[in-house]
């Protein structure tokens, strides 16, 4: 009981019983008109926006959960500066003690905390990523070595470290405070 006219062979009796007495002007024909076009390439636009917010959203996590990381590992590097001062006020104050002197019963005591204190504060760095730099013998590295002298010497190559005045430190993978080196150089 339906009109050839609203009926196609592709759609099925029920939909065309459904469709009946809709007026043309509303009915598809097989061809999409122009609004239903615009529609589904708005949808076609709102789909890859919603893509690319997103990837957008991931990106700015990502990029967060880093900084935080970095936060986390790096947040100690201020404190770290400051205490190195200390760490080598201790060292010098153990090199400036003399042989006799270690031996002496009176300050042995004294000699053995200052040393377990070096040794504490050792510790409490590597706990915290906090590695001493290695200097004496390497060839001067522009990256963690600050030359600050260069020394004559026929021993050793043009550019290796013979002595290090100041001990440096790097935090993790980061530089905490270049070691100062002298440098060798030909001999003139």
């Amino acid at each position: 009981m339906t009109d050839d006219k609203t009926q196609s062979p592709a759609i099925d009796p029920a939909v065309a019983e459904e469709l009946q007495g809709v007026p043309e002007d509303f009915l598809d024909k097989g061809g999409e008109n122009e609004e239903l076009t615009r529609l589904r390439e708005e949808l076609a636009t709102a789909k890859q926006d919603v893509l690319y917010a997103r990837a957008e959203t991931q990106n700015v996590r990502r990029r967060l959960e880093k900084d935080i990381a970095d936060t986390r590992a790096y947040a100690a590097t201020g404190f770290a500066r400051d205490i190195l001062s200390v760490s080598d006020n201790l060292s010098r104050a153990l090199s400036a003690i003399p042989a006799d002197l270690r031996e002496d019963e009176k300050l042995k005591g004294l000699v053995s905390g200052i040393e377990a204190t070096g040794r504490e504060i050792d510790k409490v760095f590597a706990s915290h990523g906090i590695s001493r730099i290695a200097a004496m013998g390497l060839p001067l590295d522009p990256n963690q070595h600050q030359a600050m002298i260069e020394v004559p010497s026929a021993d050793v190559e043009p550019g290796t470290v013979v002595q290090e005045l100041q001990a440096g430190y790097m935090i993790k993978d980061r530089l905490l405070r270049p070691a100062m080196v002298a440098v060798a150089k030909k001999p003139d």
